[in-house]
């Protein structure tokens, strides 16, 4: 059943344990809210950069994560993933956004937020907390696709 986008914009929060299988759990929940939406073409788009975006998470961070994904309208989309680690790596962060360093041929990892700069129409980062008491340090790393402007990257 395909279900007609509302104009108005939604948002799913998912907190995310600190378990290798949360980049699975993130990757079906992003796929069930763009199908609930119409927004099956951007789905395969929009799932890949998740992926890494929680796998990064999942390796570099010794606590859990949130995954946010938010329809913005007009075709818009944004996910972003907070963790624990308040490093903003390139391409996200200031000063130099292109700064992603080559990845050579036969590494094993590596390429993931080359492909989020190579496929998502924006992106970017911060830092969060360390304001005071409750505040949790980290960061948030988000990306934005125009679903409408997406073709399936891979055809199943």
């Amino acid at each position: 059943m395909v279900t007609v986008a509302p104009p108005h914009p939604w948002a799913y929060a998912l907190r995310l344990p600190r378990d290798p299988r949360a980049v699975r759990v993130a990757r079906v929940t992003v796929r069930a809210a763009l199908d609930g939406h119409g927004m099956q073409d951007a789905a395969d788009v929009v799932e890949l950069l998740t992926s890494e975006l929680v796998t990064n998470a999942y390796r570099h961070t010794d606590g859990p994560a949130s995954l946010r994904l938010s329809g913005l309208g007009d075709g818009r989309l944004r996910v972003g993933v907070w963790d624990s680690h308040p490093h903003v790596p390139p391409p996200f962060g200031p000063p130099d956004r292109d700064g992603v360093p080559p990845v050579a041929p036969d590494a094993e990892s590596g390429r993931g937020l080359g492909l989020v700069r190579e496929y998502a129409d924006s992106w970017g980062g911060w830092t969060t907390g360390g304001g005071g008491p409750g505040r949790a340090v980290g960061k948030l790393l988000w990306f934005e696709v125009d679903a409408r402007a997406r073709l399936p990257l891979l055809r199943k």
